[in-house]
């Protein structure tokens, strides 16, 4: 193989690499919202990250960031978060990405039978850091929810 096609190849396969690490964060974070390590979620974003979700005002700061969402979701005996529909786009050091949330949570263990669910797109920015990729903005849509939440933890927090 010429220089040429080994830089091709090798582009190929950063491209790969990057893919696979951008899910694996994902994967790694939401799993971690889903048991509560909130150690592990927060060190996925960068510290100066934004939040920004349908219902709540504009979030900044990885600090921040984690306090909101540990408030909101400190009420729910059981939770899942479902990434959809992945497809990350990567330019250097920066990265953005589109998916979908699917959230089932339930809010009360004798609400087992009726969770609560909610869903909508997500629109993500990531940054190279030294330490791997991390979200620096997430935007989260709410398209839909079925379900009673008695915690109204996704209500409006203006």
């Amino acid at each position: 193989m010429n220089a040429a096609g080994n830089a091709a190849l090798l582009d190929r396969v950063r491209a790969l690499e990057d893919d696979r690490d951008l899910r694996a964060l994902m994967i790694r974070g939401w799993r971690a919202l889903d048991s509560r390590d909130w150690d592990t979620w927060s060190e996925c974003w960068t510290e100066d990250a934004v939040f920004e979700f349908g219902p709540w005002q504009e979030v900044r700061g990885r600090d921040a960031i984690r306090r909101t969402v540990v408030e909101a979701e400190s009420g729910y005996a059981a939770m899942q978060h479902h990434i959809l529909n992945t497809a990350f786009e990567v330019r250097g050091d920066r990265a953005t990405g589109i998916g979908y949330l699917w959230f089932v949570a339930v809010p009360r263990p004798d609400m087992r039978a009726t969770p609560y669910a909610m869903g909508g797109p997500y629109d993500w920015e990531f940054v190279r850091t030294a330490a791997g990729w991390r979200l620096a903005r997430q935007r989260l849509g709410v398209w839909w929810e079925t379900g009673q939440d008695p915690t109204a933890a996704f209500g409006d927090r203006g």
